[in-house]
Protein backbone atom coordinates (compact mmCIF):
# COMPACT_ATOMS: atom_id res chain seq x y z
CA UNK A 1 0.00 0.00 0.00
CA UNK A 2 0.99 3.52 -1.15
CA UNK A 3 0.98 5.69 2.03
CA UNK A 4 1.13 9.65 1.07
CA UNK A 5 -0.21 12.75 1.19
CA UNK A 6 -1.02 14.02 4.37
CA UNK A 7 -1.49 12.40 7.81
CA UNK A 8 -3.20 13.76 10.58
CA UNK A 9 -1.96 12.30 14.28
CA UNK A 10 -4.86 13.62 16.68
CA UNK A 11 -4.21 15.65 19.94
CA UNK A 12 -7.88 16.25 22.23
CA UNK A 13 -5.48 19.02 24.10
CA UNK A 14 -4.77 21.15 21.15
CA UNK A 15 -8.03 20.86 19.30
CA UNK A 16 -9.05 24.29 20.85
CA UNK A 17 -11.85 22.89 22.92
CA UNK A 18 -13.88 21.54 19.81
CA UNK A 19 -15.07 17.99 19.53
CA UNK A 20 -12.40 15.85 18.01
CA UNK A 21 -14.51 13.59 15.92
CA UNK A 22 -15.62 17.49 14.64
CA UNK A 23 -11.69 18.68 14.03
CA UNK A 24 -11.27 15.00 12.13
CA UNK A 25 -14.46 15.93 9.70
CA UNK A 26 -12.94 18.72 8.43
CA UNK A 27 -9.55 17.74 8.18
CA UNK A 28 -10.73 14.70 5.74
CA UNK A 29 -12.97 16.93 4.10
CA UNK A 30 -9.89 19.23 3.41
CA UNK A 31 -7.92 16.49 2.43
CA UNK A 32 -5.96 14.23 4.92
CA UNK A 33 -5.73 10.88 3.61
CA UNK A 34 -4.90 9.06 6.89
CA UNK A 35 -5.84 9.68 10.56
CA UNK A 36 -3.70 8.44 13.70
CA UNK A 37 -5.91 8.70 16.70
CA UNK A 38 -3.19 9.08 19.59
CA UNK A 39 -4.43 9.37 23.16
CA UNK A 40 -1.48 8.41 26.11
CA UNK A 41 -3.95 9.34 28.99
CA UNK A 42 -7.17 7.65 28.33
CA UNK A 43 -8.39 4.83 30.20
CA UNK A 44 -8.65 1.74 27.55
CA UNK A 45 -12.53 2.36 27.53
CA UNK A 46 -12.59 5.50 26.99
CA UNK A 47 -10.06 5.02 24.05
CA UNK A 48 -12.23 2.42 22.72
CA UNK A 49 -15.49 4.39 22.40
CA UNK A 50 -13.44 7.85 20.90
CA UNK A 51 -12.23 5.28 18.21
CA UNK A 52 -15.34 3.35 17.34
CA UNK A 53 -16.64 7.76 16.88
CA UNK A 54 -13.57 8.93 14.89
CA UNK A 55 -14.26 5.13 12.75
CA UNK A 56 -17.78 6.25 12.19
CA UNK A 57 -16.76 9.76 10.96
CA UNK A 58 -14.35 8.03 8.54
CA UNK A 59 -16.39 5.12 7.35
CA UNK A 60 -18.04 6.92 4.37
CA UNK A 61 -14.62 8.40 3.37
CA UNK A 62 -12.36 5.79 2.97
CA UNK A 63 -9.53 7.01 5.12
CA UNK A 64 -8.06 4.84 7.25
CA UNK A 65 -8.16 4.58 10.93
CA UNK A 66 -4.63 4.38 12.54
CA UNK A 67 -4.60 3.46 16.24
CA UNK A 68 -1.21 4.98 18.23
CA UNK A 69 0.81 2.19 20.39
CA UNK A 70 -2.38 0.49 21.49
CA UNK A 71 -2.69 -3.02 19.38
CA UNK A 72 -5.35 -4.09 22.32
CA UNK A 73 -7.78 -1.12 21.03
CA UNK A 74 -7.18 -1.27 17.12
CA UNK A 75 -8.22 -4.58 17.52
CA UNK A 76 -11.20 -3.99 19.47
CA UNK A 77 -12.34 -1.59 17.14
CA UNK A 78 -11.45 -3.37 14.01
CA UNK A 79 -9.40 -0.34 13.00
CA UNK A 80 -7.50 -0.53 9.88
CA UNK A 81 -4.12 -0.26 11.46
CA UNK A 82 -1.94 0.67 14.14
CA UNK A 83 1.33 3.06 14.82
CA UNK A 84 4.48 1.07 17.35
CA UNK A 85 6.98 3.48 18.55
CA UNK A 86 10.11 1.15 19.61
CA UNK A 87 9.04 0.49 22.81
CA UNK A 88 5.79 -0.64 22.20
CA UNK A 89 4.38 -4.18 21.08
CA UNK A 90 7.30 -5.87 18.70
CA UNK A 91 6.20 -5.30 14.90
CA UNK A 92 6.01 -8.85 14.25
CA UNK A 93 3.38 -9.41 17.25
CA UNK A 94 1.41 -6.85 15.97
CA UNK A 95 1.35 -8.03 12.70
CA UNK A 96 0.13 -11.86 14.10
CA UNK A 97 -2.58 -9.71 16.14
CA UNK A 98 -3.59 -7.62 13.33
CA UNK A 99 -2.86 -10.25 10.29
CA UNK A 100 -1.63 -9.57 6.37
CA UNK A 101 -3.97 -6.25 6.12
CA UNK A 102 -3.51 -3.84 8.41
CA UNK A 103 -1.98 -1.18 7.94
CA UNK A 104 1.27 -1.37 10.52
CA UNK A 105 3.73 1.40 11.11
CA UNK A 106 6.82 2.03 13.03
CA UNK A 107 9.07 5.04 14.30
CA UNK A 108 12.47 4.97 13.37
CA UNK A 109 14.54 8.07 15.83
CA UNK A 110 18.41 6.88 14.55
CA UNK A 111 20.32 4.98 11.88
CA UNK A 112 20.67 1.61 13.34
CA UNK A 113 16.57 1.79 13.65
CA UNK A 114 16.47 2.45 10.15
CA UNK A 115 18.50 -0.34 9.28
CA UNK A 116 16.77 -2.79 11.37
CA UNK A 117 13.18 -2.00 9.96
CA UNK A 118 14.89 -2.90 6.46
CA UNK A 119 13.90 -6.54 8.05
CA UNK A 120 10.61 -6.31 8.43
CA UNK A 121 7.63 -5.74 6.08
CA UNK A 122 6.25 -2.81 7.64
CA UNK A 123 3.45 -0.38 5.69
CA UNK A 124 5.32 2.82 6.64
CA UNK A 125 8.04 4.31 8.33
CA UNK A 126 7.56 7.19 11.17
CA UNK A 127 10.34 9.54 10.49
CA UNK A 128 10.73 10.85 14.08
CA UNK A 129 10.74 13.66 14.75
CA UNK A 130 11.97 15.79 11.41
CA UNK A 131 12.24 18.93 14.10
CA UNK A 132 12.20 19.55 17.22
CA UNK A 133 8.32 20.11 18.70
CA UNK A 134 6.69 20.00 22.14
CA UNK A 135 4.27 17.12 21.12
CA UNK A 136 6.90 14.44 21.13
CA UNK A 137 9.11 14.68 24.23
CA UNK A 138 10.77 11.19 24.86
CA UNK A 139 12.94 11.16 21.49
CA UNK A 140 16.70 11.58 21.40
CA UNK A 141 17.27 14.67 18.60
CA UNK A 142 15.72 15.42 15.40
CA UNK A 143 16.76 14.24 12.09
CA UNK A 144 16.77 17.49 10.08
CA UNK A 145 16.16 18.12 6.18
CA UNK A 146 19.54 16.16 6.16
CA UNK A 147 18.06 13.59 7.85
CA UNK A 148 15.51 13.13 5.87
CA UNK A 149 17.63 12.42 2.77
CA UNK A 150 19.63 10.07 4.46
CA UNK A 151 16.45 7.85 5.23
CA UNK A 152 15.35 7.99 1.94
CA UNK A 153 18.70 6.91 0.66
CA UNK A 154 18.74 4.07 3.24
CA UNK A 155 15.43 2.81 3.69
CA UNK A 156 13.00 0.67 1.30
CA UNK A 157 9.47 1.89 2.97
CA UNK A 158 6.94 4.45 2.28
CA UNK A 159 8.32 7.06 4.81
CA UNK A 160 5.83 9.50 6.86
CA UNK A 161 7.68 12.55 8.46
CA UNK A 162 6.70 13.68 11.67
CA UNK A 163 7.70 16.59 13.75
CA UNK A 164 7.20 20.18 14.10
CA UNK A 165 5.95 20.14 10.83
CA UNK A 166 3.73 23.28 9.42
CA UNK A 167 3.03 24.84 5.79
CA UNK A 168 6.91 26.64 6.76
CA UNK A 169 8.94 23.74 6.15
CA UNK A 170 6.85 20.57 4.27
CA UNK A 171 7.79 21.30 1.20
CA UNK A 172 11.58 20.92 1.80
CA UNK A 173 11.00 17.75 3.90
CA UNK A 174 8.90 16.42 0.70
CA UNK A 175 11.63 17.03 -1.51
CA UNK A 176 13.73 15.46 1.20
CA UNK A 177 12.26 12.17 0.59
CA UNK A 178 9.32 11.99 2.76
CA UNK A 179 5.88 10.10 0.97
CA UNK A 180 3.73 10.95 3.25
CA UNK A 181 3.90 14.48 6.04
CA UNK A 182 1.97 13.46 9.66
CA UNK A 183 1.42 17.11 11.47
CA UNK A 184 -0.68 18.01 14.98
CA UNK A 185 -0.93 20.94 16.29
CA UNK A 186 -0.53 22.42 12.63
CA UNK A 187 -4.48 21.14 11.63
CA UNK A 188 -5.54 20.56 15.53
CA UNK A 189 -5.13 23.98 16.59
CA UNK A 190 -6.13 25.57 13.18
CA UNK A 191 -8.81 28.27 13.62
CA UNK A 192 -10.09 25.79 10.31
CA UNK A 193 -8.87 22.57 9.99
CA UNK A 194 -10.44 22.44 6.52
CA UNK A 195 -9.01 25.21 5.06
CA UNK A 196 -5.48 24.05 6.52
CA UNK A 197 -5.79 20.80 5.15
CA UNK A 198 -6.42 22.15 1.91
CA UNK A 199 -3.52 24.48 1.61
CA UNK A 200 -1.19 21.66 3.29
CA UNK A 201 -1.86 19.26 1.00
CA UNK A 202 -1.65 21.39 -1.78
CA UNK A 203 1.63 22.12 -0.81
CA UNK A 204 2.34 18.50 -0.88
CA UNK A 205 1.36 17.70 -4.23
CA UNK A 206 3.39 21.06 -5.10
CA UNK A 207 6.26 19.89 -3.94
CA UNK A 208 6.31 15.99 -4.92
CA UNK A 209 5.78 17.42 -8.55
Amino acid sequence: MKIQGLYLVTDRDLSLGRPLEEVVRQCVQGGVSMVQLREKDLPTRDFINEALRIKAVLAPTGVPLIINDRVDVAVAVEADGVHVGQEDMPYEMARKLLGPEAIIGLSVENEEQVYEAEKIDADYLGVSPIFETPTKTDTRGSWGLSGMSWVREHSRHNLVAIGGLNETNIAGVVQAGADSIAVVSALCSAPDPEATARKLSAMISEARA
